[in-house]
């Protein structure tokens, strides 16, 4: 079951259960909702500090092949050894890792489907956390989206990203007039009968790691917070 992440729910094997790919090189995994990748400048409880229970046998333990949000669940790829750090590395600066992410969103964008290009650069507003906005001086930022059902007032997206900035799906979304259910940082907390949880979720991710051979394709499910709005907007046990 994916739930909220509270320390006591968590054995120290857990994210065993949550491999969605495993090979000699690499782990995909199913990052839960709520839990830090890896440790902030505050400390406290992360995924990282749950590795060693990914070892299987390698002297060192798995690292981060790249990063989610705090709030965003799903699929997390991690390398087992340096090579294979170093090869995802390159292979996510070529942007030849494809990603797939379900997002819940109020409103309807105006278009069913279309390309956000909307260059992105960090601002820290005088006592405030420091966020991103859209900038012409900014970073280029493309994501393809695609309404895949609604109901009642909040969509279902589909997005692609085809660069990996930052906030990137947040940020184009609230540009849509569409911001994610319960993105606190770039629309509002979630709405009555919403989980306040951001409504986040990697779906699916494609890794072309070996020469001449079939790229590796991971997915994963749905997060218990999203499962309902996501059947009432029409997904199905097949989607």
């Amino acid at each position: 079951m994916n739930a909220p992440v509270h320390s006591s729910l968590y054995a120290p094997d857990f994210l065993v259960a949550r491999i969605l790919y495993r090979d000699a090189l690499i782990l995909i995994i199913d990052k839960p909702a709520g839990l830090p990748v890896h440790k902030g400048t505050g400390g406290g409880e992360n995924l990282e500090q749950y590795f060693e229970a990914l070892r299987f046998g390698l002297p060192q333990l798995p690292a981060l092949g790249h990063r989610l949000d705090r709030e965003t669940s799903g699929c997390l790829i991690l390398g087992r050894q340096r090579h294979a750090l170093q090869t995802l590395g390159k292979l996510f600066s070529d942007n030849k890792i494809s990603k797939t992410y379900w997002a819940i969103v109020k409103g309807t964008p105006a278009q069913p489907e279309g390309r956000i290009d909307a260059p992105l650069a960090k601002q820290s507003p005088s006592g405030k956390r420091w966020h991103m906005k859209i900038a012409d001086d900014g970073q280029p930022a493309t994501t393809l989206y695609k309404v895949m059902g609604t109901h009642e007032g909040y969509s279902w997206l589909e997005m692609t990203p085809l660069t990996g900035r930052t906030h990137q799906l947040r940020v184009h979304c609230a540009s849509l007039g569409c911001p994610i259910v319960g993105d606190r940082i770039y629309g509002d907390p979630a709405p009555e009968g919403f989980t306040n949880m951001l409504h986040l979720h990697a779906r699916s991710i494609t890794v072309p790691l070996y020469y001449k051979k079939p790229d590796i394709a991971a997915t994963a499910p749905a997060p218990e917070h999203m499962q309902d709005i996501l059947k009432q907007c029409g997904a199905t046990s097949e989607t």
